[in-house]
């Protein structure tokens, strides 16, 4: 398991405002700010952290958050849309991956490609 991770950014302002968007769906939020990094997360353990860039450009990464099920990626899809961001894959079911990968991926601020997912099959 992974225990935190961290990317840079190169506005730590829009950076922050678009996660605080995007991860409201999902249920999380900031649990650390020390304004050159917001880590987010429970308060006793953020997993992901913003960093002010220290080497800028050239820099996507890939990160996918669990979502508790299908309407959350939905829900953040119409967050992504909302906020005027790209859409890199509309919200869909991806059994290349496994029955039931339902995910939504999005470009956030600085490229990088970001990604909500639910591993559980629709309800029924």
């Amino acid at each position: 398991m992974i225990d935190h991770f961290g990317i840079q950014c190169d506005d730590m302002a829009a950076a922050t405002a678009w996660y605080d968007a995007f991860f409201a769906p999902l249920g999380y939020g900031r649990a650390m700010d020390f304004g050159v990094a917001v880590g987010y997360g429970p308060p006793e353990h953020p997993y992901f952290w913003l960093g002010e860039a220290t080497d800028p450009g050239g820099r996507q990464s890939h990160i996918a958050f669990t979502a508790a099920d299908r309407d959350v990626v939905d829900e953040v899809h119409r967050v992504a849309v909302g906020l005027g961001l790209e859409i890199l894959h509309e919200p869909r079911e991806w059994p290349e991956y496994h029955p039931g990968y339902y995910a939504v991926f999005v470009r956030d601020p600085d490229g990088n490609n970001v990604e909500a997912v639910c591993h559980r099959p629709p309800e029924e």
